[in-house]
């Protein structure tokens, strides 16, 4: 079972999905000089959804009714898997934009895209890409749109949860947004870093409940390490940090 469906996988999906690639990019590309903010999340979220049916990945989301359409919020999330993306775009239900590597602007107009999308491009080459990177954010945030960062940066190579950065949350300290933690869980077994190749499964979003910064400075620190908890608290044993249980 397992080689047929690497045979469908390939033969069948992928060629399937790299055409609904392009067409989602061009159509983004496209559609964002009418409209950048329904062009620029729509087509990917139904492009997303297209992923996860073709290669028989469910989602669930828990606890959405934590989170207010209305409202712009400072989404974190541990970073498990390629799923990630194609699960949160797919499902979360509410419009953002993403923090992602500068390298992907690279990538032959999937690039061009997330650019037009106004997807913010993290540089941290030099300490002007940084400050770049941060104005960049600062005008999304203050124009009342919502961001999703992985904190851990990377996706983690052995299940388990990384250490967080602090970049988004010091754009909610700044802008005194909320901070949800969202767990994600499954990612990992479906695919995992190491392999190009999918495995069916389930993969389940935990939302938690929202944390708002002090007015009077939340502290950095706390606010990580507070989210972090959140998600962890909804991650199976294999999953959890290293350093789980040692505080």
């Amino acid at each position: 079972m397992k080689y047929l469906f690497m045979i469908y996988q390939w033969c069948i999906v992928a060629p399937i999905l790299l055409v609904a690639t392009i067409v989602t990019a061009v159509v983004t590309i496209i559609g964002t000089y009418l409209d950048s903010e329904w062009w620029g999340y729509y087509p990917a979220k139904w492009w997303s959804r297209l992923w996860c049916m073709l290669l028989f990945v469910r989602v669930e989301v828990k606890n959405r009714h934590l989170i207010n359409k209305e409202t712009s919020y400072v989404f974190v999330a541990n970073h498990q898997g390629a799923f990630d993306i194609f699960s949160i775009y797919g499902f979360l239900g509410h419009p953002f934009k993403w923090m992602m590597r500068k390298g992907l602007a690279n990538f032959p107009l999937v690039g061009t895209a997330c650019q037009r999308a106004g997807h913010i491009m993290v540089d941290t080459h030099s300490t002007e890409g940084l400050k770049r990177t941060m104005a960049d954010a600062e005008r999304k945030l203050s124009r009342g749109m919502s961001l999703v960062v992985f904190p851990e940066g990377r996706r983690t190579a052995t299940g388990r949860m990384g250490q967080f950065k602090p970049g988004a949350y010091k754009l909610a300290v700044e802008f005194n947004l909320p901070v949800v933690p969202i767990t994600i869980d499954g990612s990992y077994r479906v695919m995992p870093r190491s392999t190009f190749n999918v495995s069916p499964g389930k993969i389940v979003l935990t939302l938690h409940n929202p944390i708002i910064p002090s007015p009077e400075g939340h502290n950095i620190a706390q606010l990580m390490d507070e989210s972090r908890q959140a998600i962890a608290s909804s991650l199976p044993l294999e999953n959890l940090p290293s350093d789980a249980g040692k505080r």
